[in-house]
């Protein structure tokens, strides 16, 4: 009883100060408003003001050869978005439009594609960056309370009622009374210009059912004395809670027995109906028990696998669309929300084939999602699916990581998702994809593809549809784990992901010509992987972690400098590093040049020359924006240099391979001692995926 007084007395004390400095009241709101220290906006405006507000964090990039921009909004934070360029630009697009009063304020944006190409984490990440852009003072959300409804004599013990919809204290403020001209007149004593008053009104919404009949009760109460209705109102922040689900909110689709509107809507509140006597009183109804009315004071809901939903529900969400209301009984709430949904190919496909289905899918934006197709960014993935704590076997003993576990699983992964294409072969649309260079191919052969493919009615022949998803790249970071604990349980092997990779294919890839594609595309990733080892062994054997990059800049240094006047007898070349623009001087050694070129398959002079010309234009457009650009991109070229100088005679790879393998005398023991040590200290590698890297290095085929 003196806990229940003491409590009773500290709200009243509270009361009394927020009446006393005006804090709470809506005039002090609006007052906030007009001095520019809290906002009036929709949902989309707040959204597309998060997004586009700062314009330092909005770059103009190419991707695939085609102009495009880039949200900085999506790329910050320890695991950000990754790629998605087009789904940004789509979702940005149509943010926009709805904050200008576009016919995206009455669609939904819906995200479809295959499982594991990253819709849901897009979802999620943009909940909660919002969710952050909310916390900030300046963007905070507010709402009203209704207090003292004991007074009125028709509410039992409930005292306070707050909008169920977290309603905007302006909306309140355009509703006050039933005449719009006396709710203007309001607004302009509080100092709002006539343009100003015009604005809000352009955003003028009703009050939802429960707010509108409990102001007519106060209204009648106080015979529209204005002090007298203040008495009974109090403005309050929306609470953020990504748990309670408000502002930002997740429904995912259940199973068809499971699943009810309730989930969406609210029901109606038995406990509510002990209080209020008028049956005809709305607030009756409990609508925070669905998802909806959580967000729908200016938030974001996301409705996962919308089209797993069984039908009457998925006719819900249309109506909410449609209307922008929460209809029960007849009565309405209108909402202020940004609804995103997602969808697999395979439900969507399934939905829209039904003709009755079709008016929900005219509210929706359709953006079809691609698997990421870029294997330098999808390094950035596979960090993800590897996961950012330490690895720990069973008995918790730590779990190396290889140093080309990320790479051979990325291109592994990345290859899966690129189609067929009689114009690029595999390891070149893979490159061009990357922004690398592929041999004469150009990235506008990568786009001329990328339009014909993105031109097919069948969503899934689309580039990038297909392939192995995040899930499967995180299965196969498990498969691995369990196999690192069968081999000596140190170290995350790169060469085990093949294997693992192929396990999930097997298990998981129910498509036969799918299965056989994907297996193939692992064929090509192990012989890049093979390709890469060998030069790591190069750079261990000249105890040099870039020696071969040294070497391949060497070459293309002296095909630029071979014409040069001047050379003298000695042949030297004196060049500017394009780095710090210091004068370096090279000796131009043509039996090197024409090793390399030879090692490249180009026969006659025509050729070679050709070839040159090639790498001189590439070196002007890649250095002028790239000062760093080291060539390591140019497959075929770093091939050609690790090959001349293993099979050169200082490392033949006849001698090496069996150095390696043969260490029955001293001076071969001590080779691959000083290699283990140089990979040891300065390739990355734990003494297991050293030892297994050259005992791989020394193995002449891979498996089939």
């Amino acid at each position: 009883m003196l806990a229940l007084l003491s409590l009773t007395l500290t709200e009243q004390f509270r009361e009394a100060a927020m009446k006393e400095n005006g804090i709470g009241t809506l005039d002090y709101h609006l007052k906030q408003v007009k001095a520019g220290k809290r906002r009036f906006e929709n949902a989309f405006q707040s959204v597309a003001r998060m997004i586009l507000d700062d314009t330092s964090l909005i770059d103009k990039v190419i991707v695939h050869g085609k102009s495009t921009y880039d949200f900085g909004l999506f790329r910050t934070g320890k695991k950000h978005v990754i790629g998605m360029y087009d789904e940004i630009n789509s979702f940005v697009s149509f943010v926009k439009d709805a904050a200008e009063g576009g016919s995206s304020s009455e669609m939904a944006f819906v995200l479809v594609g295959e499982p594991g190409n990253g819709k849901t984490f897009f979802v999620e990440y943009l909940c909660a960056a919002y969710r952050q852009f909310l916390s900030k003072e300046a963007n905070r959300r507010y709402t009203f309370t209704f207090k003292n409804l004991d007074r009125l004599g028709s509410y039992g013990k409930i005292t306070t009622a707050q909008s169920q919809t977290f309603e905007d204290p302006m909306i309140l403020a355009m509703n006050l009374f039933p005449s719009e001209d006396k709710n203007k007149e309001y607004l302009s004593r509080l100092g709002f210009t006539d343009d100003e008053i015009e604005t809000f009104y352009r955003s003028f919404r009703p009050l939802g059912a429960c707010s509108d009949y409990v102001l007519n009760d106060i209204r009648s109460n106080t015979h529209d004395h204005l002090d007298k209705i203040f008495d009974y109102i109090e403005i309050v922040p929306v609470p953020l809670s990504e748990s309670l689900g408000t502002l930002t909110g997740k429904y995912s689709a259940k199973d068809k027995i499971t699943s009810s509107a309730v989930d969406l809507l609210g029901e109606e509140s038995i406990q509510r109906l002990l209080h209020i006597s008028d049956l005809n009183n709305p607030y009756r109804f409990d609508l925070r028990r669905g998802a909806l009315a959580r967000v729908a004071g200016g938030g974001i809901h996301f409705s996962d696998e919308i089209f797993k939903n069984k039908k009457d529900l998925v006719q819900v969400y249309l109506g909410v669309i449609q209307n922008r209301n929460i209809e029960i009984d007849g009565f309405r709430w209108p909402i202020d929300t940004l609804i995103i949904a997602t969808s697999n190919n395979s439900e969507f496909n399934r939905f829209v084939a039904e003709r009755e289905e079709a008016p929900i899918v005219d509210r929706c934006r359709i953006c079809y999602v691609a698997h990421n197709t870029d294997y330098r960014m999808q390094r950035q993935l596979t960090s993800y699916a590897i996961g950012s704590e330490t690895k720990t076997t069973l008995t918790k003993a730590e779990l190396h990581q290889d140093p080309n576990l990320n790479y051979a699983a990325s291109i592994a992964a990345v290859l899966t998702r690129l189609p067929r294409s009689e114009k690029l072969t595999p390891v070149e649309m893979m490159k061009l994809a990357a922004a690398e260079v592929a041999g004469e191919k150009s990235v506008k052969t990568l786009a001329e593809v990328i339009d014909t493919l993105n031109h097919e009615p069948d969503i899934t022949k689309r580039f990038g549809q297909k392939g192995l998803g995040q899930r499967d790249l995180g299965r196969a970071i498990q498969l691995l784990m369990e196999t690192s604990e069968t081999n000596e349980g140190q170290c995350m092997y790169g060469e085990d992901i093949f294997r693992a990779l192929e396990r999930v294919i097997l298990d998981y890839v129910v498509d036969g010509s799918d299965r056989s594609k994907y297996l193939q595309d692992l064929k090509i990733s192990r012989g890049l992987y093979r390709e890469r080892i060998m030069t790591e062994m190069f750079n261990a054997y000249m105890d040099e972690p870039h020696a071969i990059r040294k070497d391949v800049m060497n070459y293309v240094n002296m095909v630029i400098g071979i014409d040069a006047e001047n050379l003298g007898p000695d042949r030297m070349w004196k060049y500017k590093d394009p780095q710090n623009g210091e004068l370096k001087a090279l000796k131009i050694d043509e039996k090197y040049i024409q090793s390399v070129e030879e090692r490249l398959g180009l026969k006659t002079r025509e050729q070679c020359e050709a070839f040159r010309t090639s790498i001189r234009k590439i070196y002007g457009q890649k250095i002028s924006v790239d000062p760093g650009y080291d060539f390591m991109d140019n497959l075929e070229l770093v091939k050609a240099v690790t090959d001349v100088r293993l099979k050169s005679d200082i490392a033949g790879a006849g001698s090496l391979i069996g150095a390696l393998a043969n260490r029955a005398n001293e001076e071969n023991q001590k080779l691959y001692d000083r290699m283990i040590t140089t990979m040891l200290n300065k390739l990355g590698y734990c003494k297991t995926c050293a030892q297994k890297t050259i005992e791989y290095f020394c193995t002449q085929n891979d498996e089939n």
